[in-house]
């Protein structure tokens, strides 16, 4: 497996990392705590060191499961969790990042993960009730007491990415990023991070599926898909959208490769500090994807694409409106 340092931190991680949401969380279908360790350790064998959780996901269960799954290998990879929900009778209820909050979820992410300090600890979504100077000296004081390695921001603003670094640098970035959601291009968070020295660790690399060509408009998503509130997955939505897929499979066939690994091979090619984190509940689906590391796109191949998507216009906002405005603040 390649490496990639997460911009001028030095943080070096596997140039793909796993998103561990899926497993049980967010979506139909949901793996076993048992297959989900099983699923984590063979990504492990395959060489991926970088892994991603978060208090919300479940609640809780998956950061339990990341901790059991990594504990026998805890020196060599690295862990992410991230704070800033509200959370009544075990469900999220708003935004919480007070310092007294992010105190506690460290704690709380530090004994269900099983370790003895957080490798990289994200604001899972920008409170606009909470200076983000708050926030970072919060993490800042974690950092000095040893519970904390690294600090991250998801989904802010270019803005309270400057703000936030003058309290406590920041390490690396997480919003979303992929051929069909390309709004840090336009945001002014590429530039932020090549600035700063901030890596870019993109989440939903692959359209929270969509760009795998597994789906159409006649696709049906399960009960508790979070997809079904999605703008973009609604059936008129995706037929239109299949354009973008259409693309990335007459690439991959000239490639000899899959539409995900195109679409993830674009995205490690515009920055060598990204780090994509698909996630899946499949072992096939993981060794797809870990092998989009060693596809070459050339800069023809490049342009043709950039070309090609330029001509696309994608159907549909990426959230519905009360999610967008938890985004870019």
């Amino acid at each position: 497996m390649k490496k990639r340092i997460l911009g001028t931190s030095g943080l070096e991680v596997s140039a793909l990392g796993f998103g561990c949401m899926g497993l049980d969380f967010g979506y139909a279908s949901k793996l076993s705590k048992q297959e989900g360790v099983t699923l984590i350790r063979q990504a492990v064998e395959r060489g991926v060191t970088f892994f991603d959780t978060a208090e919300i996901y479940g609640p809780f269960t998956n950061e339990e499961m990341v901790g059991e799954a990594l504990s026998p290998v805890r020196e060599q990879v690295l862990i992410a969790t991230k704070f800033g929900f509200k959370f009544e009778d075990g469900k999220q209820a708003g935004l919480n990042s007070r310092p007294e909050n992010i105190r506690k979820v460290a704690d709380d992410s530090l004994r269900r993960l099983g370790v003895e300090v957080i490798d990289l600890f994200y604001q899972h979504r920008v409170d606009h009730n909470v200076p983000i100077e708050d926030v970072a000296g919060a993490v800042k004081d974690l950092i000095a007491a040893g519970k904390v390695r690294h600090f991250g921001l998801s989904e802010p603003g270019a803005n309270t990415v400057r703000r936030a670094h003058a309290v406590q640098p920041v390490t690396t970035l997480q919003n979303e990023y992929s051929l069909w959601t390309r709004g840090v291009e336009t945001n002014g968070i590429l530039e932020t991070c090549e600035e700063l020295g901030i890596g870019l660790v993109p989440y939903s690399p692959l359209g929270k599926g969509f760009l795998t060509g597994a789906m159409s408009k006649d696709s049906k998503l399960g009960e508790g898909d979070f997809r079904n509130i999605l703008p973009r997955f609604t059936p008129e939505a995706m037929e239109k959208n299949q354009a973008l897929v259409n693309l990335l499979k007459s690439i991959a066939a000239e490639k000899g490769g899959t539409p995900a690994q195109i679409a993830l091979a674009w995205l490690l090619a515009q920055k060598p500090w990204i780090v994509p984190i698909p996630g899946t509940t499949k072992l096939h689906r993981l060794e797809e994807n870990l092998a989009s590391v060693d596809v070459e796109l050339t800069a023809a191949e490049l342009a043709r694409i950039e070309q090609a998507a330029s001509e696309i216009t994608v159907e549909g906002e990426r959230y519905p409106e009360h999610l967008l405005k938890t985004t870019g603040l």
